[in-house]
């Protein structure tokens, strides 16, 4: 795996990043003017980029982005609330804070755009970043379902990355 520069590749990341996330997204994470660095596979495909804060996205062989925590920060600027978010209370924040899955029994609220397979970051009621993962339910099924996993979570903001 060798690492590189992310210049050359911050068109085709950010047309990627709008695409999943939304318009706006692909600036948000990949700034121009910020040093960014790609992993990349043995045959020269991005696999990670990563910025001064930590890991931002990995690129996957489906050719979709998973989130790293400061990846998630990043769309959580980009987007207007309640967009790409899945927001729990009190009650759930420190289990999903230290890396477990997000039941659709507390979630109190979700971007009404986000399907099944989504990444999506989860938040507390008081926009504090509590992780990221990918969504399990539709946003109608969230709200309406009192059992089943919402968010399948990858990292919680208390793990390290």
């Amino acid at each position: 795996m060798s690492t590189q520069d992310a210049h050359e590749d911050l068109p085709a990341l950010r047309t990627t990043a709008d695409y999943q996330f939304g318009a706006g997204v692909g600036d948000a994470l990949f700034p121009e003017e910020e040093p960014l660095e790609v992993e990349r596979s043995s045959t020269g495909r991005p696999q990670q980029v990563h910025a001064e804060g930590g890991r931002l996205v990995t690129y996957g062989t489906d050719g979709r982005f998973t989130l790293g925590l400061a990846g998630g920060h990043r769309v959580l600027d980009a987007l207007d609330a309640p967009a790409g978010r899945v927001v729990v209370g009190d009650e759930s924040e420190p289990f999903v804070r230290d890396g477990k899955n997000v039941f659709a029994k507390f979630v109190a609220e979700v971007g009404p755009e986000i399907r099944p397979g989504d990444e999506v970051v989860v938040v507390h009621e008081d926009g504090a970043l509590l992780a990221v993962g990918r969504a399990e339910l539709s946003a109608d099924a969230m709200a309406d379902f009192d059992t089943g996993m919402a968010v399948m979570v990858r990292n919680g903001a208390g793990d390290a990355e």
